[in-house]
């Protein structure tokens, strides 16, 4: 009789672990890969829902340590860099008997947007960044009795698509020129690519119990193609640059990076589940990404810092690390609600911004009908401080054109989602 009233308390929770998991980690992370729906129990399930996240971090004391290409130590010392996004997500689930579940979604699990501006002294190595992706995914399990339990095998892959943009002052333009130039450069980029996760879960519902370990393999890039346009930087700046005053098409290439995750939850008492999870990104395969013009390709390899690079997207990141634990709890059969506690190791190393994040999350979930379930989340958090100056890697120097420190800044996040089940 108690094993029975455990179970009625708990099951209901089964899929409630990434409830309350809104938060702002590092690297290009944004929604990340979430196959939780896979798990719902239902025969069908339709669900979808957005995340807006609001990060605050400030530059300050920022220095123009490169003058002799146009010193800009006369403007703003600091500067807004994060900007506000949303994270959408819709997938369908179906089961197909006893044994066998799908899911197909659609979700951006990578991206960023950097936007100090032009009126800042570091407005020569960014003034506005931004990266978005958009991933189609489909993957099944097949799940069958071992002990106590079922063991769930997990396989899928998904379709990648990747743009973005930078903008930098590539040379301070006074007057009369001023009237027509700009100074400013930019640089377009996209491209699509495969990649595929395989799994294994093991379950046992009569104590909500679950733990899942899931491997989504690296995005490779190869064809990365875009244009730099120097239309407003006057040839007469460097008439020996054939690049100035024209739109030139480039190439690169780069990787999403791949990542293992292990999640776990399992009730603790009547209407009580914890859950946790520990998740590695290999954040490092993108460190300096260079763009050399499509003429040169086949020709000489295009390499950071090599004799063909005609700009870079420089990241230069570490692996990222992030650890989540939480509760969750029953309070009548409409509504529960869950807390969580998430650290995010930063990705940065001397340059950038990305730095240690602790955020706390809180979340509800209210079922007016057994097919209607509505879930609303907060979370806040601090971004640690820190600085960004020269690093030097592979014998070529980053980061020597400007310095700048932070502070500890707040990041909050609202997410809400409707799941419609039969």
């Amino acid at each position: 009789m108690a094993a029975r009233m455990f179970s009625r308390g708990v099951t209901s929770l089964i899929v409630f672990s990434a409830l309350a998991s809104p938060s702002f980690a590092g690297g290009l992370e944004r929604g990340g890969y979430n196959i939780d729906q896979l798990f719902d129990t239902s025969s069908f399930s339709f669900q979808s829902g957005i995340i807006y996240v609001t990060p605050q971090r400030k530059l300050t004391n920022a220095r123009d340590t490169a003058p002799a290409d146009g010193n800009l130590n006369n403007r703003s010392s600091t500067a807004d860099d994060t900007a506000n996004y949303t994270i959408p997500y819709i997938g369908f689930k179906a089961g197909f008997g006893d044994a066998i579940d799908c899911l197909v979604d659609y979700s951006e699990p990578f991206g960023g947007h950097s936007d100090p501006g032009l009126n800042w002294a570091g407005a020569n190595n960014n003034i506005e960044t931004e990266i978005k992706t958009r991933n189609y995914g489909g993957t099944c399990s097949y799940r069958f009795d071992v002990g106590p339990g079922q063991l769930r095998v997990i396989g899928g892959g998904f379709y990648q698509e990747v743009e973005g943009f930078k903008e930098r002052l590539v040379a301070p333009i006074g007057p009369p020129a001023s009237a027509i130039y700009s100074g400013i450069g930019r640089l377009d980029l996209g491209d699509e690519a495969w990649g595929w996760r395989a799994g294994l879960a093991y379950e046992i519902p009569e104590y909500a119990f679950r733990a899942s370990l899931v491997y989504n393999s690296r995005v490779k890039y190869d064809n990365l193609t875009g244009t730099v346009d120097l239309t407003e930087v006057p040839k007469a700046i460097n008439p020996a640059n054939p690049a100035l005053g024209v739109v030139t098409p480039v190439f690169g290439s780069a990787e999403a990076p791949d990542s293992l995750e292990l999640k776990l939850q399992s009730g603790i008492a009547p209407d009580w589940l914890a859950f946790g999870s520990v998740k590695w990104t290999n954040w490092s395969v993108l460190q300096s990404v260079p763009f050399c013009p499509t003429s040169t390709k086949g020709l000489v390899a295009c390499t950071s810092g090599g004799a063909t690079e005609l700009t870079s997207l420089d990241l230069l990141y570490r692996d990222g690390w992030t650890i989540t634990g939480g509760v969750g709890h029953k309070f009548n059969d409409q509504w529960a609600g869950a807390v969580s506690l998430t650290w995010d190791r930063g990705t940065s190393q001397g340059y950038g911004a990305q730095t240690d994040s602790w955020t706390v999350g809180v979340g509800a979930a209210f079922t007016p009908t057994e097919h209607i379930e509505w879930r609303v989340a907060g979370a806040v958090g601090i971004l640690t401080s820190g600085s960004s100056g020269v690093v030097t890697q592979n014998g070529v120097t980053f980061g020597d054109d400007v310095s700048y420190s932070f502070g500890n800044d707040l990041v909050a996040a609202l997410s809400t989602s409707l799941k419609v089940k039969f």
